[in-house]
């Protein structure tokens, strides 16, 4: 089977690499983004998570230093994906984000942010119900950005608002919530509901059970479902110890990551060709409309943004194994070929 490379929309860093260091090279980057092109990855959104002021834009400064100096980010990084700071600070809601540096929505950020970079950010996560949410989440619709919601304590009514002013998507949906929520009347209930929105879903069996995940998909529709990794420093690399946007992280043998004694889950190590193979595994669906999860759903869901930025992507392809395992993939006029199928 061949098919377009796969497009993730949320990934915080690679193989032993943190997207939000503040310090990342060119040379680190490369290891990262080749790591991902022996599972399918073609194009991403490399994520910066809540931060202060100052931090984001050390951390964007760098990795846009990065992508423009390295091999393969100008091939396979149009843009970036803000998550937070708007986000809703309460427990449950934060995830792995600090609540100390979440603040109101405040667009003078985002344009502050980006106004050295080369590339554009061109999807912001934000919990539409903060102080402000909804006129940003319409400033950014008219500039063309993707608008998604995330870590938020959203009724149903909200919900729609923040359609109505141009949101777009869900991110990581399912997750960013607390354990326990009003039985039907709920964040995820009423992004479910919304059929302008389309959804991230991280299927590593981890943040969501797979017969939940079969549920959820189900509710959304394929057609509005999306598979993300929300991948972090850990991915890709050997249990231990690392460093997370500032923070340590936890990669265990059952492929979790959390902070150091925490419950919660601080994003991932999924591989998105893993992600593929697993919602087909679980029959949520067959390798052809896993593949568009992972691929052109994905790119629909910023196609967009990319347009108003005036980006237009290399041509990619990926060729697959029976097994669906990753054979050969190419980027622009970069190929790689596996003499042996990815390893899982």
């Amino acid at each position: 089977m061949r098919t377009p490379g796969l497009v993730d929309l949320q990934i915080n860093g690679f193989a032993g690499v943190d997207f939000n260091s503040g310090t990342i090279t060119a040379a680190e980057l490369d290891r990262a983004l080749e790591a991902m092109l022996a599972t399918g990855v073609t194009t991403c959104l490399p994520t910066i998570i809540t931060a202060h002021p100052h931090e984001l834009e050390a951390r964007f400064a760098a990795l846009d230093k990065a992508v423009a100096e390295s091999r393969l980010g100008p091939l396979m990084c149009p843009g970036y994906h803000l998550e937070g700071p708007f986000l809703n600070p309460a427990g449950g809601y934060a995830g792995c984000h600090p609540p100390e540096a979440m603040t109101a929505a405040d667009a003078g950020l985002i344009a502050k942010l980006e106004q050295d970079l080369a590339r554009p950010i061109l999807m912001v996560t934000l919990a539409p119900e903060v102080a402000g949410g909804i006129a940003l989440a319409a400033a950014l619709a008219r500039l063309g950005k993707v608008v998604a919601i995330g870590h938020a304590a959203v009724d149903f009514e909200i919900v729609a608002a923040a359609a109505d002013a141009g949101a777009t998507l869900s991110t990581h949906l399912g997750n960013g919530l607390p354990q326990q929520m009003h039985k039907l009347v709920n964040p995820l209930f009423a992004q479910l509901a919304e059929d302008r929105l389309m959804a991230g879903f991280i299927a590593d069996g981890i943040h969501i059970h797979p017969k939940a995940l079969k549920s959820l998909i189900r509710a959304k529709g394929l057609e509005r479902s999306i598979l993300v990794t929300d991948a972090v420093v850990a991915a890709g690399a050997e249990p231990g110890r690392y460093s997370f946007a500032g923070m340590p992280v936890d990669l265990a043998a059952d492929g979790s990551v959390r902070q150091p004694g925490g419950v919660s889950l601080a994003g991932s190590a999924l591989k998105l060709d893993d992600a593929v193979r697993n919602v087909v595994a679980w029959g949520i669906a067959t390798p052809e409309e896993a593949v568009a999860m992972a691929s052109t759903h994905a790119l629909a869901a910023i196609a967009g943004a990319l347009a108003k930025a005036g980006i237009a992507l290399p041509e990619s392809e990926i060729a697959w194994s029976p097994e669906l395992r990753v054979r050969s993939v190419r980027v622009g006029d970069i190929t790689r070929e596996f003499a042996a199928p990815a390893a899982a």
